[in-house]
C-alpha cells in the first residue's frame, strides 16, 4: 500500500511539469521548446511552470510592476541543501530591456530551462547549480514585449519604456504612432513614384532600390515608415511611445536628454527599472552579470563612455579571459569595449553593475545579420569584408540582396513583404513593402535554438569562473612554550577574484575577512605571509585575529598566526562573493 502511495505521488509530481494557462490559450510544457518566440504571457507561464516543476531548486519573485501594471518576474535557481543563496556566488541574467529585443528574453528563458532540466542528469550542470546561485529576469521591458507582439511594428520600433513623452513638443503625448495601413500586422516602408526622387529600382533585384548618381533621373522617393498624420501637424509618425530607454536610466554616469536621447527625467525614473535596481541591491552576492540585447554578434564590456577612463588592468585581465573564451563558444561574435568599438552610452546597466555593485558584466548583442547568407564557401571567400557599421547595423545593397536570397530560399519568403499599391490620404498613390517586424534584428525561428544555446553556454562558462575558494590549514607548528605557529592558505581556483580591483580601489564594500578565535587561546600576532620559504610576514598591528583580504582569480593568499594557549581554534573565512568557510583545529 505504501509503495502504491509513493508511486501516486511521483505521478502527480511528474504531471505538475505540464502547466496550462487559465484561459487554455497557450500550453507550456517542460522542457520548453525553442523553435518559436514566446509572448509575454507564455514567458510568465513558463517561469511559473519551471517553478512548479522544480520547487526544490527555484524561487519565483514578482520583482515589481511596469508602467502599464504588468508583472516583472525573476526566477532564482539555487539548491538550498548546499547552502543559502547569499552564501554563494550570484549570477544575474536578464533580457529584453528594449521592447523589440525579444530574442534576448529567449536566451534567459533557455538558460533557466537548461539548468533545471539537466540538473541531476548532467554532472557539470548539477555541480554548477549546487555551487552557485542564478537570478534570472527573462523580460525587463514587459510592456514593450507585449506591444511588440500585439501591435504592428518595424524590427526596430517599440524599444521604449511606456513612459508618455511629448516627442514633438505640441502639448500632446504619444499621439502619432506609425499606422498599419494595409492591416498586415507590420509597419513597413512607404515609397512613391517620382522622376525627381533620389532612388531607382535595383537592376539586380526589383524589390530593392539604389541611390541615383547626381544629375541622373530618379524613379522613387522613400516616404518613411507606414503611417499617416494623426495629429494634423503636417508630420507623420513623429510621436510614438516614449522615448525613455531602459538602458540609459540607471544610476551611474547618467546624463540628461540633451546629452543622450532616452535618458528619462532622472535615473531610475522607469518604474520597472527602479524595482529591478532594488531587487539587485538586496542580493550583494551577485558578482557576474549578463544583459542580453538583440543585434550585432557582440560581447560588450565597459567603460561605456570615454570620459570614465580605462578599467584597472587587473579587471581588464578578467574581462579578457571571459570575453575571449566566449568568442570561442560562439564563432563570429566579437568581444569589444562599448564606447571605443560601438558608441557611448550613459546610465547603462552593466556599467552600474560594475561601478556601483562590483560585479563583472557583459552586454550580449545577439543576432548576426551575416548569418542570413546564401553563398557557397567559394563565393564567401570572394566577398569583401564588411565595415564595422555594416556588421552591427547591416546595410548596403549587396548585403540586402544576400538577405533577400536567404529570405527566398531559407525563410520561404516570409521575411520580406512585396511592394503593393495603396491609396494614401496625403501621398495618394504609393506602394508599401519591405522587411517585416520579425526580420532584420531577429533570427528566423529555425536559427533560434543554436543562438540561445550558445549564449547560455557563454553564461555557464562565466558562472563556472565565479570565485571558488578553499581554506587549508597547511601548517601547525610549536613555536615556543605554549605558543603555536599556524599557517593558512586561501586558494581561488577560478578566474574571477573575490572582489574586483575597482571595488577595492574605491572601497565599495568590506573586503573578505579571515578570523581566528577560540575560548582558551589568544592570537598574539597575525598577518599576510609573503614568502613562505623565508618566513616573511607582514604582521597586522591591531587586532591580528581579524585579517582583511581579497583573493585574485587563479590565485592564493597565505597568512601566518602566532597563537598562545591550547584547545579548539576556529578559523572562519567569509566573502561577499565567495561565501563562507569554517574549519576547526585543536592545539594540544
Amino acid at each position: 500500500m505504501k509503495r502504491i502511495f509513493i508511486l501516486l505521488i511521483i505521478m502527480i509530481f511528474s504531471l505538475s511539469a505540464v502547466y496550462f494557462s487559465s484561459n487554455q490559450k497557450h500550453k507550456v510544457t517542460i522542457p520548453l521548446s525553442f523553435d518559436n518566440y514566446y509572448t509575454y504571457e507564455t514567458v510568465v507561464e513558463a517561469v511559473k511552470a519551471l517553478n512548479k516543476a522544480y520547487p526544490h531548486l527555484t524561487k519565483l519573485d514578482m520583482v515589481g510592476k511596469s508602467e502599464e501594471g504588468r508583472e516583472i518576474y525573476a526566477l532564482t535557481v539555487n539548491n538550498p541543501k548546499t547552502g543559502r543563496e547569499l552564501d554563494k556566488p550570484g549570477i544575474y541574467v536578464d533580457g529584453n530591456i528594449h521592447g523589440n529585443e525579444i530574442q534576448a528574453g529567449e536566451v534567459a528563458l533557455y538558460l533557466l530551462n537548461y539548468l533545471l532540466t539537466n540538473y541531476g542528469k548532467n554532472d557539470e550542470i548539477t555541480k554548477l547549480v549546487d555551487k552557485k546561485c542564478f537570478y534570472v529576469i527573462p523580460v525587463v521591458n514587459v510592456d514593450g514585449r507585449v506591444h511588440f507582439f500585439e501591435d504592428a511594428n518595424t524590427p526596430s520600433s517599440n524599444r521604449s519604456l511606456r513612459i508618455p513623452k511629448d516627442d514633438d513638443r505640441d502639448g500632446l503625448v504619444d499621439e502619432d504612432f506609425p499606422d498599419d495601413l494595409d492591416g498586415d500586422g507590420n509597419i513597413c516602408t512607404m515609397r512613391k513614384r517620382d522622376p525627381f526622387g533620389e532612388f531607382k529600382t535595383d537592376p539586380e533585384d526589383p524589390r530593392l532600390m539604389i541611390r541615383v548618381k547626381p544629375g541622373k533621373k530618379g524613379e522613387w522617393t522613400i516616404l518613411g515608415q507606414e503611417g499617416i498624420d494623426n495629429d494634423g501637424d503636417g508630420k507623420i509618425n513623429e510621436d510614438s511611445e516614449g522615448y525613455v530607454d531602459g538602458n540609459r536610466n540607471w544610476g551611474y554616469d547618467w546624463a540628461p536628454e540633451y546629452v543622450q536621447q532616452g535618458a528619462g527625467d532622472y535615473p531610475f525614473s522607469g518604474t520597472g527599472i527602479k524595482a529591478i535596481g532594488k531587487y539587485i541591491r538586496k542580493r550583494p552576492n551577485i558578482c557576474m552579470v549578463w544583459a542580453f540585447h538583440n543585434s550585432g554578434g557582440l560581447f560588450v564590456r565597459g567603460p561605456s563612455t570615454k570620459g570614465q577612463g580605462a578599467y584597472p588592468p587587473q579587471d581588464v585581465a578578467v574581462y579578457d579571459y571571459l570575453g575571449e573564451q566566449s568568442e570561442r563558444i560562439i564563432p563570429g561574435y566579437r568581444y569589444i569595449i562599448g564606447w571605443k568599438d560601438m558608441y557611448a552610452t550613459y546610465g547603462e546597466f552593466s556599467e552600474w553593475m560594475f561601478m556601483i555593485n562590483g560585479a563583472y558584466g557583459f552586454v550580449g548583442e545577439l543576432f548576426q545579420a551575416t548569418a542570413e547568407t546564401f553563398k557557397s564557401i567559394k563565393e564567401a571567400k570572394k566577398t569583401k569584408p564588411q565595415t564595422e557599421e555594416e556588421m552591427f547595423f547591416g546595410g548596403g545593397n549587396e548585403f540586402e540582396r544576400e538577405r533577400l536570397k536567404f529570405n527566398d530560399h531559407l525563410a520561404q519568403g516570409e521575411l520580406f513583404k512585396p511592394w503593393k499599391p495603396y491609396k494614401h490620404p496625403t501621398y495618394v498613390d504609393i506602394e508599401i513593402g519591405g522587411w517585416i517586424k520579425m526580420s532584420s534584428r531577429l533570427p528566423a525561428p529555425f536559427m533560434l535554438k543554436d543562438m540561445v544555446h550558445r549564449n547560455a553556454a557563454a553564461i555557464i562558462f562565466s558562472a563556472k569562473h565565479t570565485p571558488e575558494v578553499s581554506l587549508d590549514v597547511f601548517e601547525i607548528k610549536k613555536a615556543g612554550k605554549n605558543l603555536y605557529r599556524i599557517r593558512t592558505r586561501l586558494h581561488n581556483s577560478k578566474a574571477i577574484p573575490t572582489m574586483s580591483f575597482h571595488a577595492q580601489k574605491v572601497k565599495l564594500y568590506a573586503q573578505d575577512m579571515l578570523t581566528v578565535s577560540g575560548k582558551n587561546i589568544k592570537v598574539a600576532a597575525g598577518g599576510k605571509l609573503t614568502n613562505i620559504y623565508r618566513n616573511q610576514v607582514v604582521y597586522k598591528k591591531f587586532r591580528p585575529e581579524l585579517q582583511f583580504l581579497t583573493i585574485p582569480g587563479f590565485g592564493k593568499v597565505e597568512h601566518q598566526f602566532l597563537i598562545s594557549g591550547k584547545g579548539k581554534v576556529t578559523i572562519k573565512y567569509q566573502s561577499r562573493h565567495a561565501g563562507k568557510i569554517e574549519k576547526t583545529i585543536t592545539l594540544e
